[in-house]
């Protein structure tokens, strides 16, 4: 099952999809149960929610605006160097522990929104991931029992200012960019997708070209894995995101360097799951607060 979250001239609205096309309901109609995020908030069925709003009338997503999944995630948090190839490209050693990082909300996008290139930097870099949304929190989760934690699966693109990830130690400047966190289009039920979307192939595509080419399966932290050891310090809470690593094929490894330029587009495609596609854009002058 598929449910999206999506805003109809500035109304909320769900909708479903299970092979037959989208049903759902806008906030104003009888019926509706809920944005997407108040009900992973709740820790509601979505699968049941999904079955009950396919009688509902069809939604055409042509006209409705896509919003991220969860828009304002409690916390985002990100796992770097998380597949050899892209270790291999970046020269470092096979991690023991996850390299984990935040994300905050001011940096997300919806599928279809521009990516922004900061006026302040040319080293816009993409990275097509899986992203895993917790449906029911917890701490010191067990790995036999993580995969109950899930809520579901999207696609993300982790679009990093490179120059200023690599100015000090901590990427959080390089990662937070207003406008380069892509998010979407819509969630995945785990009973759609392998436990752990495990085994499925990823793709990360600029301008039709492929750039990334590799399979979840070749994690070196697996997604049950990374639930039992981010919540041996980290309470996970409903909402919360967990972005699970690029595979080899970065603009930055590349020689020369590739980088997104305004009127490209990056596709995320993950198999079985859909597209996750934005164009890139440069920061307008309006954008600087006053």
């Amino acid at each position: 099952m598929r449910i999206v979250n999506f805003d109809k001239g500035g109304v909320p609205g769900i909708a479903a999809d299970d092979g037959s096309g989208w049903y759902g309901l806008t906030e104003r109609e009888a019926g509706f149960p809920g944005t997407l995020p108040e009900l992973i908030a709740q820790g509601a069925d979505l699968l049941r929610t999904g079955r009950d709003l396919l009688p509902m009338h069809s939604i055409d997503l042509s006209s409705v605006r896509l919003m991220p999944p969860v828009p304002k995630p409690p916390k985002i948090l990100c796992v770097g160097l998380n597949y050899d190839d892209h270790l291999e490209e970046s020269g470092l050693k096979k991690p023991v522990y996850p390299e984990i990082f935040a994300r905050f909300a001011t940096s997300l996008i919806a599928h279809s929104e521009p990516i922004r290139l900061p006026r302040e930097s040319l080293a816009l870099d993409y990275e097509a991931e899986l992203a895993v949304v917790i449906g029911r929190g917890g701490r010191r989760i067990n790995h036999d029992r993580a995969l109950d934690h899930v809520a579901g699966y999207s696609l993300f693109n982790d679009a990093t200012i490179r120059d200023f990830q690599l100015r000090t130690p901590q990427w959080t400047m390089g990662k937070n960019f207003d406008g380069t966190g892509a998010f979407g289009p819509w969630l995945m039920t785990p009973d759609a997708l392998p436990p752990g979307a495990h085994g499925l192939h990823i793709q990360g595509r600029l301008n039709g070209q492929v750039m990334q080419d590799s399979s979840i399966d070749k994690l070196i932290f697996s997604v049950p894995t990374l639930i039992e050891m981010i919540s041996v310090a980290i309470t996970l809470e409903p909402g919360d995101v967990i972005i699970t690593g690029t595979p080899g094929g970065v603009g930055a490894a590349r020689k020369p360097p590739v980088y997104m330029q305004p009127g490209d587009v990056f596709e995320v495609e993950i198999e079985g799951m859909g597209i996750l596609s934005n164009p890139v854009q440069r920061e307008s002058q309006e954008e600087t607060p006053r």
